[in-house]
């Protein structure tokens, strides 16, 4: 489990120091998950020198998913500290919070529609099927 996390680890910091480093307006642990999504593409690869690589990984980022909500306390922490920007720009945040989700869903339901009739398949060859029946 150590040497997972420090695989993760790393591969925030190789993140943060190349963003930082070329100066891209990229934040650092968005390029370390590209970095770590890499290296799990090669996973095969790496399996031949490091058998236990995979499935530690595996194991380890399960824990961490199951304790994800401890993650959230910093920034609740932070939010009530900040009350009074809360009161000042409430309105305005909760404005931005809804429309951005309402884009989001948006978005993903345009992609959605525009992938699944790239690659041929629809709701619609589904149900004939099941007519069919």
């Amino acid at each position: 489990m150590i040497v997972s996390l420090t695989v993760i680890l790393f591969c925030q910091l190789l993140g943060e120091v190349v963003t930082r480093g070329l100066g891209w307006p990229l934040p650092g642990p968005v390029l370390g998950m590209l970095i770590l999504l890499v290296l799990l593409s090669l996973r095969d690869r790496i399996k031949t020198k490091i058998p236990e690589f995979g499935r530690a990984l595996d194991s380890t980022g399960k824990g961490l998913l199951a304790h994800l909500s401890l993650l959230f306390i910093p920034a609740s922490v932070g939010v009530i500290q900040r009350l009074d920007v809360l009161a000042e720009y409430g309105v305005g945040l909760a404005v931005a919070l809804v429309v951005s989700t309402f884009v989001t869903l948006v978005v993903t339901v345009v992609i959605f529609v525009v992938v699944s009739r790239l690659s041929g398949s629809s709701m619609e060859a589904g149900e004939e099927g099941r007519a069919r029946d």
